[in-house]
């Protein structure tokens, strides 16, 4: 008698693979075939890192601005550079409570965060941190008479000093004005800038490089299809194995 495995995609208990491990940031590196993730970066390093903490920008069609971008990448920098010496399980409980603090009452007016032994305000820290990162931004401006690092981190000092202009704060704005909730709104935004996009013709270059990869695409497609396929079972016992390819 044939039975046939009963495979659960979700499990409440374990990991099936290391992507499920969410974390605010994680080093990345691009798997091959049948490659398990802590593998390629054990084998290849860390090709780049996944910012699991940011939100795409809804007032950009884009979902993030240059300005943005350059903020982002003075910050990341900084941390690169800076000293980062190992924290005990009692810091690991401090920040993930700072972390939950601020993604729920971020807007709220004298918010206190935990620093070491002390509390302190959230806008304190903020600008100590953005005060910080002042010379490294000076540094990537060099010869550059249009200081884009240098407004970028401007913009956000700003916003430290006047939560009004903050994109949480654009956003409730704009509901209110519209009287629309978070998701109704969402979604008129998401339809126009839709509508924007589809009457946007590609450059003729672009089309073209994405009508070669399509085709790329499909026929790589067609090629595994035609190959032989082993049971499910056996493809999970040699991909968590890692013999898939000592056929």
């Amino acid at each position: 008698m044939l039975t046939t495995a009963f495979y659960k995609q979700l499990n409440a208990n374990i990991l099936q693979i290391e992507n499920e491990f969410y974390n605010i940031i994680r080093p990345k590196q691009i798997a091959e075939s049948c490659e398990r993730p802590t593998v390629a970066l054990r084998r290849r390093g860390v090709r780049y890192i996944e910012i699991r903490s940011l939100d795409l920008d809804i007032s950009n069609p884009i979902g993030i601005s240059a300005e943005t971008a350059y903020f982002i990448e003075i910050l990341l920098l900084s941390c690169l550079l800076s000293e980062s010496p190992p924290f005990s399980d009692d810091e690991h409980v401090i920040l993930n409570a700072n972390q939950l603090k601020v993604a729920h009452e971020g807007r709220k007016p004298g918010l206190l965060l935990q620093q070491a032994q002390h509390a302190i305000p959230l806008q304190d820290w903020a600008f100590a941190i953005l005060t910080n990162l002042q010379p490294l931004a000076q540094c990537l401006d060099a010869n550059n008479p249009e200081q884009p690092y240098s407004q970028a981190l401007h913009k956000q000092i700003k916003r430290v000093e006047n939560p009004d202009l903050t994109p949480s704060a654009n956003l409730l704005a704009n509901m209110t004005q519209t009287g629309q909730s978070f998701a109704e709104y969402a979604e008129s935004v998401s339809k126009q800038y839709g509508e924007t996009f589809k009457h946007t013709a590609l450059a003729p270059e672009h089309q073209t490089e994405f009508n070669e990869l399509a085709e790329q695409s499909l026929a790589k497609q067609r090629a595994l299809e035609n190959q032989a396929q082993q049971p499910f079972d056996e493809f999970l016992r040699r991909y968590f194995s890692q013999t898939c390819h000592s056929l």
